[in-house]
């Protein structure tokens, strides 16, 4: 039995479908880990029935993976070592990103069970760094040496400054709504009533956008681990961006070659004529026709490999020679830098239809037991309309900024401790213990995922792990493959 036009045999088609059912169950239990984000406020200010602010914050999530764009899934995806990138075909590469989803899905299971709004962004960049130190512990250059540092520390500071925000900000917003509208049912704890309409229009919108918000940085995530997976399991179709005609092949190839021009003026060092040398290879294969399609599995499996080391030895290069490069020298790095990525970095439409219906029907599922926390745990009393709106509002902008960035942040700490900062403003006090319980899950989110997935994959993948220390990270094999093709 053969799928995708017969390339595909009957193995890899199962083994496809268990690599994409447990990408799906990820976005699926992120879902409805997450789904108080948006509900609670809504809900506890009787603003909606709980079920239908449910299917609306599912619908709202499902449109904001449609529409949300791709920069964050690929500020996942290059968190990832990039031997194992470019070993994505082989077993290592596929057991990385199952390790990874796993000790997420573990994680934000074993907290949803026990109420606590911890942060699926931290969950799976904490398993990302932990199949990034397994592969290290094998690859002969020391440990650590499997992790994007750089990225992590980015995606780390947003990850940190990000919660500070919402608690800051939304306390903040509730002092100028009290100064400004005088309105008294605002700040009264919600009754048995619903608020005014004007009340429910803004909890309704603040509900609508933070949902959308959600959907359009998490749901991201799963996308770029599914085009991992396609990318590995069948290379022939997915190991280049088949939307890349002449002209942007053409656009790719002067990136490279001003990039050449730059790198040849920082002299004739050993590292400097290396990556000049691997840039000519990936120019000269790309001058031969924009028919990328026409090569075969292995060779796309080449180009992209060296397409990946490249563009790995240009941002060190960046990074070392940055105080002697002129403005813009360093922008045209960077230009050229993206014109390539662009030939490994992109998403298939139906990718992104399959994570939005995983993240939109999990947000319908299971959302009870973290909205009793958000609504009554956090504050020693209820949500008020005004502390409700003040969180959600500045959790929508938060992260609708971090997505134009291209950054992950966590929505349930962004709004949980907007929730907290309108608690603290409110002089209504916190509940210490909810609040300890929280504050532990975070700080042991990163370690503990780190712990799991780099188990999982260091027990799992240990000889293929050794395979690819032995053949020096695969780049004779890639250079070896573009040699062929020329």
């Amino acid at each position: 039995m053969n799928l995708f036009d017969g390339s595909v045999g009957l193995g890899t088609a199962a083994l496809l479908f268990l690599c994409l059912a447990i990408a799906l169950g990820f976005e699926f239990v992120n879902g409805f880990h997450d789904t108080a984000n948006a509900v609670a406020t809504v809900i506890y200010t009787r603003s909606l029935k709980p079920w239908h602010a449910v299917l609306w914050s599912g619908l709202m999530n499902f449109l904001g993976v449609l529409l949300g764009g791709v920069a964050v899934a690929f500020s996942i995806i290059h968190l990832l070592p990039v031997d194992l990138l470019i070993n994505i075909g082989k077993t290592a590469g596929l057991l990385m990103v199952l390790s990874l989803l796993l000790s997420a899905i573990i994680w934000n299971l074993g907290t949803w069970y026990l109420g606590l709004p911890a942060s699926s962004s931290h969950a799976l960049i904490g398993s990302i760094l932990g199949v990034g130190l397994a592969s290290s512990l094998s690859s002969g250059q020391g440990f650590g040496s499997g992790v994007n540092w750089t990225k992590a520390q980015q995606i780390g500071l947003s990850l940190l400054i990000s919660p500070m925000v919402g608690f800051l900000l939304a306390g903040g917003l509730l002092l100028v709504s009290k100064a400004l509208i005088k309105d008294r049912r605002l700040y009264e704890e919600p009754g048995r009533e619903p608020p005014p309409l004007w009340i429910r229009a803004v909890l309704l919108l603040t509900c609508t956008g933070v949902s959308f918000a959600h959907g359009s940085n998490d749901g991201q995530k799963g996308v770029g681990l599914i085009m991992l997976i396609l990318i590995g399991i069948l290379p022939a179709q997915y190991a280049l961006n088949p939307q890349y005609d002449a002209a942007r092949v053409g656009e790719a190839v002067a990136g490279l070659e001003r990039a050449d021009a730059i790198v040849a003026r920082s002299g004739e060092a050993p590292a400097a004529l290396d990556l000049r040398s691997a840039i000519g290879q990936v120019r000269a294969l790309l001058l031969k026709g924009p028919d990328l399609g026409g090569l075969s599995p292995e060779e796309r499996s080449g180009l992209r490999a060296q397409i990946l080391l490249v563009d790995d030895e240009l941002g060190k290069f960046g990074q070392s020679q940055g105080s002697l490069l002129l403005p813009a020298d360093l922008e045209a790095l960077k230009q050229g830098r993206g014109r390539l990525r662009g030939l490994v970095d992109f998403v298939v439409g139906w990718v992104v239809v399959a994570v939005a219906l995983a993240l939109g029907i999990g947000t319908t599922v299971g959302w009870k037991r973290v909205v009793v926390t958000v609504g009554e745990k956090i504050g020693r009393t209820h949500l008020s309309n005004a502390q409700g709106a003040s969180a959600e509002l500045v959790a929508m902008t938060t992260i609708a900024g971090a997505d134009l960035l291209g950054l992950p942040v966590s929505t349930t700490h962004v709004l949980s401790s907007g929730v907290a900062g309108t608690m603290a403003a409110n002089q209504s006090g916190l509940q210490l213990k909810t609040v300890r319980n929280i504050a532990l899950a975070w700080v042991l989110t990163l370690p503990v995922t780190m712990l799991i997935s780099g188990i999982l994959f260091a027990g799992s993948a240990s000889n293929s792990l050794r395979e690819i220390s032995r053949s020096h990270h695969v780049k004779p094999r890639a250079q070896r493959v573009l040699r062929k093709l020329e």
